[in-house]
């Protein structure tokens, strides 16, 4: 009899490793949902739908302003580099409240730490300026698609510096984010504008590409910054990061705009102007105001949730910016381009599996 009941006990077992339904999942994943919920406050859940929602309007609206300044007759890439940081005293402003709020004090500046912020202010300003480079001679859909390839560089910076881990859905997004790169190159002559030469075309894909390579360095720089120096992670702590690099980029940016002598070209910009002075002072402060937004939102995410919901979001963020540079910018958007979205789309949806797999892996 006990074979027979330890045979009994097996059969019984057996159910329990097949497969789990569809139904069966959706149902584990809406109670793991509930209990989530439950175990934050209602305000939580408001703040990170409010800064989830900045990410994916305010990240869109100052990439489609760049566009709108150049296709109206902007020529500097210095002024767009520099609305980009201008926004600085914006992030400082929600920054020294929390201090009250959270009734801690500021992290001390060590020279190790202020020579850090300093580099990676540099970096930023210098980020800045190529991606100023890239909206001056592509289309906004074309220059979102190819900033996406940040994470493949993100990625491959966090292996090497941080050591984050790379697993196989990593690297499988890294192969097919480069392939949709790839195919924007091949069908590069359906995008291009009628006043941007074939030299210029290829430079704001150049610039595009190491811009997005110089964003995934700058990443990693921050985060090895966490680990090395700062040692602790707490929104105030993120939050200080953000406003000592934009206001370092700020300076170097300004630097570069007065040797330019942008700010007296400013003048002759707006008379020329498509749409007026009006319209081209509106245009670069709700460019400074809607990058500091995402950059707020952005911090906010990682903060309240986790780098995986971020990756989401910056999933979503790209198609919403090609679709609205097509419907309100006239944007050309051929099939080769559909496909790299949705190759690109793909991309990140294996970066995002990867990315939660390797977390639970560690925790």
């Amino acid at each position: 009899m006990q074979p027979l009941l330890e045979s009994g006990r097996r059969m019984e077992e057996e159910p329990s490793n097949l497969p789990v339904s569809l139904w069966g999942r959706v149902s584990a994943f809406r109670a793991r949902a509930r209990e989530a919920y439950k175990r934050k406050p209602i305000s939580h859940w408001i703040l990170l739908v409010l800064s989830s929602a900045a990410m994916l309007v305010a990240f869109p609206a100052s990439s489609l302003l760049s566009r709108v300044y150049y296709a109206n007759g902007g020529t500097s890439k210095w002024i767009i580099s520099w609305v980009a940081v201008a926004g600085w005293p914006l992030t400082a402003l929600i920054l020294f409240p929390t201090y009250l709020v959270c009734k801690t004090s500021p992290t001390p500046l060590t020279l190790k730490l202020t020579f850090s912020y300093i580099v990676l202010g540099l970096l930023s300003a210098a980020d800045n300026l190529m991606y100023a480079y890239a909206y001056a001679y592509l289309p906004a859909s074309t220059a979102s698609l190819l900033a996406s390839s940040s994470l493949v560089f993100s990625a491959l910076f966090g292996y090497l510096l941080v050591k984050n881990k790379l697993n196989a859905a990593i690297v499988n997004a890294v192969v097919v984010i480069t392939a949709a790169m790839t195919i924007i190159a091949l069908d590069s002559d359906s995008d291009r504008y009628g006043n941007v030469t074939d030299k210029q075309y290829i430079w704001g894909f150049i610039w595009d590409i190491l811009g997005s390579a110089l964003h995934g360095l700058i990443f990693a720089l921050s985060e090895l910054v966490f680990v090395k120096l700062v040692g602790r992670r707490s929104f105030h702590v993120v939050l200080e990061q953000q406003v000592m690099v934009s206001f370092f980029a700020f300076v170097f940016t300004t630097i570069g705009v007065i040797v330019n002598n942008d700010f007296q070209g400013m003048k002759y910009e707006a008379r020329s102007f498509k749409g007026g002075k009006s319209s081209y002072y509106l245009v670069l402060i709700w460019s400074t105001i809607s990058f500091q937004l995402g950059v707020l939102g952005s911090v906010a995410v990682l903060f309240l949730s986790s780098t995986v919901l971020a990756g989401v979001l910056n999933a979503i963020r790209v198609p919403l910016t090609s679709i609205a540079a097509v419907i309100l910018l006239k944007d050309p958007m051929s099939g080769l381009k559909i496909l790299s979205l949705v190759v690109t789309f793909w991309g990140f949806g294996c970066y995002i599996y990867g990315s939660s797999s390797s977390s639970k892996d560690s925790s």
